[in-house]
This record gives C-alpha cells, sequence and structure tokens, in this order.
C-alpha cells in the first residue's frame, strides 16, 4: 500500500467522527430552537415568574409592583432573553445527552462509569445555584438596592411662610434592566456552584490534590473576592454571600477529592499496586524539589 493509500485510510476516523459530531451539534441547536420557541410562547408567565421577588420586596414596603420599557423595542427583546433562557433550560437534557452519546464510545466501561455521575451532578449543581440565587441572594439584594429609594420622600420643608412637601422618589425600574441583573445573578450562582464538580473530576483525573487544593487556599480566597467583586453588584450583601457560599464550596471540594483519593489508593491496595511508603516517597520529592528551587 502506498503512502497516500495509508494517509487516507488513517484520515477516515477523523472524517467520521467529525461527521458525527456535526450531526450531535445540528440535534442540539435544533432543540434549542424548539425549546426557545416553546418559551417564547409562553415568554409574560415566565417573565411574572422571574418578577417574583422584586414583588415581594415592593409588596413589603407598599408599593405595586410596576416594571416599565423605555424604548419601543424592548418588550420584544426582554421575550427573546426569556425565550433564550428558557430555551437552553428545556434543551440542556437532551444537548447533555447528545455530548454524552458522542463522547461515550470513546470511553473505557471503567471511564464511563466515571465519568457519567459528573455529568448528571453538573446541571443538578447549576440548577441548585440557580435556585440558592433566585430565592434567596435576589430577595436580599432588591430589598437593599430599593431601600435608598426612602431619601428625600415622605418630608415636608417650610420655605418662608409656605410649606412643601419634599421630594416623592418611587422605584420605576425597567423590564430590561431589572431581567438583566436577575440573570447575572443566576447564571454566576450556577456557574458557582460547580466548582465541586469541576475540582473533584480534576482530583479523579489525578490533575489536582487535596493538599494542593489546601496549600494554596489563600490564594482561593483573593480568588473568590475578586470573583465576588466581579460577578455582583456593587452590593456588601450579595458579595458577602457568594464569598461565603463559593468559599464553602471549595473547602468541600477539597473534602471530596481527599475521598476520590482514598478510594484510589484503597484500589491499588486491593490490587497489590500500593505499598505504605509510596506516600512518604511523594512528599520526600517534594520536599527535595522544595530545596533545589531554593
Amino acid at each position: 500500500m502506498s503512502a497516500p493509500d495509508e494517509i487516507e485510510d488513517s484520515s477516515a476516523p477523523l472524517i467520521e467522527h467529525l461527521a458525527e459530531l456535526r450531526n450531535r451539534l445540528i440535534h442540539s441547536v435544533v432543540a434549542f430552537l424548539i425549546g426557545m420557541i416553546i418559551c417564547f410562547t409562553v415568554a409574560t408567565p415566565i417573565f411574572n415568574f422571574l418578577t417574583e421577588p422584586l414583588c415581594q420586596v415592593l409588596s413589603e414596603r407598599g408599593q405595586n409592583c410596576d416594571l416599565i420599557f423605555i424604548s419601543p423595542q424592548e418588550g420584544f427583546f426582554v421575550a427573546i432573553k426569556v425565550s433564550l433562557l428558557g430555551g437552553f433550560i428545556l434543551a440542556f437534557p437532551y444537548i447533555a445527552n447528545q455530548m454524552w452519546r458522542f463522547v461515550a464510545p470513546g470511553l473505557y466501561k471503567s471511564e464511563k462509569g466515571a465519568f457519567l455521575p459528573f455529568l448528571v451532578a453538573s446541571p443538578f449543581m447549576f440548577f441548585l445555584g440557580a435556585s440558592f440565587a433566585f430565592y434567596v441572594v435576589t430577595p436580599l439584594a432588591y430589598d437593599f438596592f430599593l431601600g435608598f429609594q426612602q431619601f428625600g420622600s415622605g418630608g415636608e420643608a417650610v420655605v418662608g411662610e409656605e410649606v412643601r412637601q419634599g421630594l416623592s422618589v418611587v422605584f420605576q425600574g425597567s423590564a430590561q434592566e431589572y431581567l438583566n441583573l436577575t440573570i447575572k445573578f443566576i447564571v454566576a450562582f450556577g456557574l458557582c456552584f460547580q466548582l465541586p464538580v469541576l475540582l473533584t473530576l480534576m482530583g479523579k483525573a489525578g490533575l489536582v490534590s487535596a493538599k494542593g487544593l489546601g496549600e494554596v487556599r489563600k490564594y482561593a480566597v483573593v480568588a473568590i473576592l475578586v470573583l465576588a467583586a466581579l460577578v455582583t453588584p456593587p452590593d456588601v450583601i450579595t458579595q458577602v454571600i457568594l464569598f461565603v457560599v463559593v468559599y464553602g464550596l471549595y473547602e468541600v471540594s477539597i473534602l471530596l477529592v481527599a475521598r476520590v483519593e482514598r478510594k484510589r489508593i484503597a484500589e491499588l491496595k486491593e490490587q497489590g499496586l500500593w505499598f505504605e511508603d509510596d506516600e512518604e516517597d511523594e512528599d520526600f520529592d517534594a520536599a527535595n524539589d522544595e530545596d533545589t528551587r531554593r
């Protein structure tokens, strides 16, 4: 067989994989579009549901829950954004299934058993983070923001012999601005809740260790503080909540990685491939490396 024939034979599997990837992506996009169309038809009830945290805070203050459109096209773009978010949520199980069906044939049986729990845990943790943001963080944030509308309202001023009413400050929020901020909360907390899944998966692959994560804890604290400042508004309450939650998830991740390591060591001991001095040798090598760098 000539060299050109060998090249053509070796490229055939790659072309087949690319064709399968294209089909999986097409199916995922179609599922997303279908979910988006479905959510577009019920965009108003979905938006009303998303306004519940704001309405609750306004109701406690004796105000009506009214949002306004400040441009003619704002209502359309609000419906589009609601449809994008809802369509992705509806289509995500199918999209995840397509990803799994593309990746699974290339994995060993043991690898499938190790990867599948993380594929299930990832959407669960995202929805948990999104629910925490929607039902806990968002009401606290809006209660904090709306507290500033009390400045200058409800008072009386005496000018000469004339009594004048003080300036009345009433919240009239933009529907699009409210939706943008609420989605930002939901997505930010949903992604932050992926931290245990990501670090545990990396620990299972041997990319990180519980000891290593513990040693960089102080750097993680700084990184989490920066993250809290970037993804939340200039509101100390939400920033502190996000920091506490993400740092707690980091500590949970260390425990999960340590559990994965103990399980791996137990399996190696059963197979007779682990010796008690292996860990001591690793610590000795790490100490030598540190002395060399010094």
